[in-house]
């Protein structure tokens, strides 16, 4: 009867270490699962603070590329106006010809002007958009890898 207690000893004593161990093992779990959640939601709130830094930054870079564009249609339309009167006050359709023709090369001039301003600012203000949404895309990618290193 010796022997049957000590190995019913032995059984409760096998089966309490692994109860213990699988304790052991889910609690560290639920630890790692939790870090891991509240890290997200760290990274959520500081990527919504990055999407509202964007979307200020986009909206001065259109307010900006607006302001230029006024400035160009403002401009061309005074030029107009003066070469118009210039070409009605000519004297001889030789002369009304030669406005005519400086007119249209300073205003396709003035054209290929405004498009490189307008890509220029075009490209950085999606620079300056995209600049905090970057740092955001390598902290998500820091948060994955740190999960997965758990």
């Amino acid at each position: 009867m010796t022997k049957a207690k000590s190995a019913g000893e032995k059984a409760t004593a096998t089966a309490e270490s692994a109860m213990e161990s699988g304790a052991e093992a889910l609690k560290s779990g639920m630890e790692k699962v939790l870090k891991s959640y509240d890290a997200v939601l760290g990274f959520g709130k500081e990527t919504a603070e990055a999407c509202m830094k964007s979307a200020t930054v986009a909206g001065k870079g259109i307010e900006n590329l607006n302001s230029e564009l006024y400035s160009y249609s403002k401009q061309s339309i005074e030029d107009t106006i003066a070469a118009t009167k210039a070409v009605m006050g000519s004297k001889s359709v030789h002369e009304a010809f030669e406005f005519q023709t400086d007119f249209a090369k300073s205003a396709f001039e003035s054209y290929i002007g405004e498009l490189s301003k307008v890509g220029e600012l075009v490209t950085e203000a999606t620079k300056e958009t995209y600049a905090p949404l970057k740092g955001r895309i390598q902290a998500w990618l820091d948060v994955v890898q740190s999960a997965r290193a758990s």
